[in-house]
């Protein structure tokens, strides 16, 4: 079995020049990308089965994950893991919520519904739309690891406006409120991954490490100057900023329609 995913594995490492970020090949497939992600969510939005849909796109994130990270193990890393590549990025989390969704279907778990989706709503979508702005870290020397972090992105793109047109996310500010403690759940548990993983790797899920300042554009020279602790502080608040306003962007270009939530 395990010759045979290698085998796979081998067969599909199709090597590639790590494309620049803002070449012709960034811009093209981001704009198709977005744009077709643009297009299913609309048509796809008049589901009655909306559930479904998110736990399959949850089934595709996790399937392809698990691609990836034997590729990484195997091909890139030569049989060793690397922790940096640990799956609990903001951009990973969508993948999780999708999976459970089907498990809240009572009443008693509505709150819990509801706090999933507008985290896919405004945390999903912002992370979606960030990492494409800024694609450094989906540009690799292979085809296919290049293409599931773009096609992963544009995933969450359309998962962000799937549940905005179809009414799941909300659109108040309460609603936003109530996602974002878990969102600081989520900031726990990747720290908790940083900590317990540091004497085996460098893990920096989040990009909220305690060990070494932020990795990301600019808050790496802010944690330079002000220190990594304040730097992962000024981090979490920038995301949770970012969220916000992309809920009350929503909020605004959706306001002429019906809410069905």
């Amino acid at each position: 079995m395990k010759f045979l995913i290698i085998h796979l594995l081998e067969a599909s490492a199709w090597p590639m020049e790590a494309p620049s970020p803002y070449s012709a090949f960034h811009l093209g497939l981001t704009a198709a990308g977005i744009l077709t992600a643009f297009l299913l969510a609309r048509r796809l939005s008049r589901t009655q089965r909306p559930v479904k849909l998110l736990f399959i796109c949850g089934l595709l994130l996790a399937l392809s994950e698990v691609y990836k990270q034997l590729f990484l193990y195997y091909i890139v890393n030569g049989g060793h893991y690397d922790w940096w590549y640990f799956p609990f990025q903001l951009c990973s989390v969508p993948m999780y919520l999708c999976l459970l969704l089907p498990l809240l279907q009572t009443a008693w778990h509505g709150r819990i519904a509801r706090a999933f989706y507008t985290f896919l709503q405004d945390y999903c979508l912002l992370g979606g739309v960030m990492a494409l702005a800024e694609p450094s870290s989906l540009m690799h020397p292979y085809w296919t690891l290049t293409l599931h972090g773009f096609l992963w992105h544009f995933v969450l793109i359309f998962l962000g406006l799937f549940c905005s047109m179809r009414g799941l996310g909300g659109k108040s500010r309460r609603r936003f409120l109530a996602s974002l403690p878990l969102f600081l759940l989520c900031c726990v548990i990747a720290t908790a991954v940083n900590v317990l993983s540091h004497p085996y790797g460098n893990a920096d899920m989040f990009y909220i490490s305690p060990y070494y300042p932020n990795g990301q554009v600019i808050f790496h020279q802010i944690a330079l100057a002000a220190g990594t602790l304040p730097g992962n502080l000024l981090y979490i608040l920038s995301i949770i900023l970012g969220a916000a306003i992309l809920h009350w962007l929503l909020r605004a270009s959706s306001a002429n329609k019906v809410n069905i939530i």
